[in-house]
């Protein structure tokens, strides 16, 4: 059941930058697997931020129309090991169906955030393509989902690519995220992962570092720099029981 929060609002001149709101189009399919409550609770914070909600049935679990740009989503909101396959081979299909896709994950425990980035590696996903968002709660999700959404529309309007790449790249790399996708490589913990992000700065960039490179410009040792060396090159090492 969804834990209802206060609704949030997009500040007033942000949305009148943008054009006002848009339309958002809900998946019949993804609203029937959902609590009432938390339908509810969509609506409510469309109608506060001014989209305009539609049901319909659409492959993605939403796409939202704003500013003249169309952003697809899909919302996995409860993942296990009974789904996973399922929910990859999707996002797979969709990806080139859908030129801007974004999947939204809610990972509230532990174990989840480990199935899912043992997973991702596993089912052959390219870093960025689509962009993945992890949250904690479903009302983050959605809120985040509207933003994307919304920033997208402005910088279209804007003709602001740059602003667009910048935006991305965030949503992305936000501490948190970046923090708990290096944190559950075997022998990684948070003062690397910190170390890390201030050398580097993406999960890309590490996937692309030799050890040589992570050495230098790190404090991490030489046992460590070959883990994530092997770890995003050989498919062996990364889908290895170690994650846990």
């Amino acid at each position: 059941m969804a834990n209802v929060k206060e609704t949030a609002q997009f500040p007033q001149k942000s949305m009148n930058s943008g054009g006002g709101g848009g339309v958002c189009m809900m998946s019949n399919t993804w609203r029937d697997e959902q609590h009432p409550s938390f339908i509810n609770f969509i609506s409510t914070f469309l109608a506060a931020n001014s989209f305009r909600l539609n049901f319909v049935p659409i492959t993605p679990d939403f796409i939202f129309n704003c500013g003249g740009s169309s952003v697809a989503f899909i919302f996995m909101t409860s993942l296990d090991s009974g789904t996973i396959s399922q929910f990859f081979g999707r996002v797979q299909k969709l990806k080139l169906q859908f030129t801007n896709l974004y999947v939204v994950i809610t990972l509230p425990t532990k174990e989840q955030n480990d199935l899912f980035v043992r997973s991702y590696f596993k089912f052959g996903m390219e870093l960025g393509k689509p962009t993945f968002v992890l949250v904690k709660d479903l009302e983050m999700g959605f809120e985040k989902i509207t933003k994307i959404a919304h920033s997208r529309g402005v910088c279209k309007r804007g003709d602001a690519t740059t602003k667009l790449k910048a935006e991305r790249k965030q949503t992305v790399q936000t501490p948190g995220i970046f923090q708990k996708v290096i944190t559950a490589i075997p022998g990684i913990d948070n003062h690397d992962a910190n170390a890390l992000n201030q050398a580097i700065g993406s999960i890309e960039g590490i996937a692309k570092a030799s050890k040589e490179h992570i050495m230098e410009n790190t404090d991490l040792s030489a046992d460590k720099a070959q883990v994530l060396s092997r770890f995003f090159r050989d498919p062996k090492f990364y889908l290895s029981p170690k994650i846990n």
